[in-house]
């Protein structure tokens, strides 16, 4: 391998960007600290702009043909991509998990061998730069300490494993603290936080004191959603510690500040 099939791993490949819509419309410095470092990588990203909402929130509350029309735009936007990457497992899980069942109850064949394909193709961010790159050194260079929250659909539906360990652990100058009761969730999960609020709140103020316990300056997670959760109890708990995407700690680089 050459030094610089080293450096961009990711030459010649063309990655379809799933921003997903929280992240779109609420945290946009995530898909675009997404296309940073897949542009580092020495990927081409595109953005489809027909692509909507995947549809989790009507699939999670049970409005299964109500949610149908979402699988059918995602496969319409990224039918034509070889890797469809999102910084979401969240949303990655929604769409390699829910589309095929939502497709197969359409009972339009069509749609259910496209959303079988694209959902294959499908990649959490953390997925496809440890899995397809085969790299975990991004260039990143991070001088905090952090502790990491491994949100529950990144873990038990989309499956990422240790591969954001993998690349925290290769940012220059950061400190990766253990986060007490790492694999509990943050009581956030879409509408159980409104339909079950007294629990969502107690589960979320339990995440919030384990982080603040480590004595992390960033509570870092791969989802926008759960630390859009533990950041709002992190505040009424007067905490200091800041929440970040994990893909924005990789596309920190020496000399930027953030």
């Amino acid at each position: 391998m050459t030094e610089t099939s080293r450096e961009r791993p990711g030459e010649g490949l063309t990655v379809a960007l799933f921003a997903t819509c929280i992240s779109d419309t609420m945290f946009p410095k995530t898909p675009q600290a997404t296309v940073e470092v897949l542009e580092r990588m020495g990927c081409r990203v595109v953005f489809p702009r027909e692509q909507t909402c995947c549809g989790q929130i009507f699939t999670n509350t049970g409005y299964f043909d109500d949610a149908i029309p979402s699988v059918r735009t995602y496969v319409k936007a990224f039918g034509d991509y070889d890797y469809i990457v999102g910084p979401s497992g969240s949303c990655v899980g929604s769409v390699r998990e829910q589309h095929p069942m939502l497709a197969e109850r359409s009972k339009d064949a069509g749609l259910q061998r496209a959303a079988t394909a694209v959902a294959s193709r499908t990649l959490d961010v953390s997925e496809f730069i440890v899995d397809v790159l085969g790299v975990t050194d991004v260039g990143a260079y991070f001088p905090h300490r952090v502790t990491y929250h491994p949100t529950c659909h990144s873990m038990r539906v989309t499956k990422v494993g240790d591969r954001p360990y993998q690349l925290l652990k290769a940012v220059r100058g950061l400190e990766l603290l253990e986060l007490p009761e790492a694999t509990q969730c943050c009581g956030f999960g879409g509408t159980f936080s409104l339909k079950n609020p007294d629990v969502s709140v107690s589960m979320a103020a339990d995440k919030a004191r384990n982080a603040a316990s480590t004595g992390a300056e960033y509570l870092v997670a791969g989802d926008n959603a759960c630390l859009m959760n533990i950041g709002g109890m992190l505040s009424r708990q007067k905490s200091a510690m800041t929440p970040i995407h994990l893909v924005e700690i990789l596309a920190h680089t020496e000399g930027k500040r953030r």
